[in-house]
């Protein structure tokens, strides 16, 4: 990571979970980092503990985005490294109890998790291919996004948590596509079975339930290991266009 060392990169949702994880990885690694979260407090907090700076974003508000962006190059230098994490996974079937899937709760999941994560990474990517390359290759900057492996083995209840991540899935490719004469790569991540604050909450017979359910390691992933990826994506130069599961070799059961 020594090229990447001084360089910007931004964490959405990375107050928590996967994203405080991923910006612990990228500021031990020497880059600096700002984090993009709608929990103001828990954000400034986490920033504080990591030496990090926080801005207070919401994902689906083009404007909002545009602004932290700004802000983050005016405080630290134009991004290099963006990592999406930001997202939600409220569950609820196509019908329940005779009723229909609530379109709005849909069209939240997919406006957050989605739409947020495309909107983040085009106004990086703008801030990106604008800044001069890195390296004779012409690198300019990598963009990192966060799947699920429910992208593929979607369970019961996940409808709309499953198409929002297909949907990164899906634009992975295209946008590497578009920004590799720009010097630009994007990558996603599909995560498995992670210990979360989601899943550390639940008692510790459950979580070792789920655990056992990953063929090997048998646990929950530690969020350091998705981390650990994301600082190897950044670093590797071939690495684009990919989607890389992260999961143990689980596959989904329906439930």
């Amino acid at each position: 990571m020594e090229q990447w060392a001084g360089s910007t990169a931004i964490v959405t949702g990375g107050a928590s979970g996967l994203g405080a994880a991923t910006a612990r990885a990228l500021s031990e690694a020497g880059l600096k980092v700002a984090i993009f979260d709608a929990n103001k407090e828990v954000a400034e907090a986490t920033a504080q503990a990591l030496g990090c700076d926080a801005h207070h974003v919401d994902v689906t508000d083009a404007n909002n985005v545009a602004a932290a962006i700004t802000a983050v190059v005016e405080a630290q230098g134009a991004p290099r490294v963006l990592v999406n994490c930001a997202g939600i996974g409220p569950a609820s079937k196509t019908v329940s109890k005779g009723e229909a899937h609530d379109p709005a709760m849909f069209a939240k999941v997919i406006e957050v998790n989605l739409i947020g994560s495309f909107i983040c990474a085009s106004q990086a990517a703008a801030q990106m291919v604008g800044s001069e390359p890195m390296a004779p290759d012409g690198a300019r900057g990598v963009i990192v996004n966060t799947a699920s492996v429910a992208a593929y083995e979607g369970q019961v209840g996940q409808v709309a948590y499953a198409a929002s991540k297909g949907g990164i899935v899906g634009m992975t490719l295209p946008m590497a596509r578009d920004l590799a004469d720009k010097g630009v790569r994007v990558c996603t991540i599909a995560p498995g079975l992670f210990l979360t604050p989601l899943l550390q909450g639940l008692p510790q017979e459950v979580q070792d339930s789920l655990g056992q359910q990953v063929p090997f390691p048998s646990r929950l992933g530690d969020p350091a290991e998705f981390g650990k990826l994301v600082c190897h994506i950044v670093e590797n130069p071939m690495l684009n266009g990919e989607v890389i599961r992260l999961d143990g070799a689980i596959r989904m059961a329906p439930r």
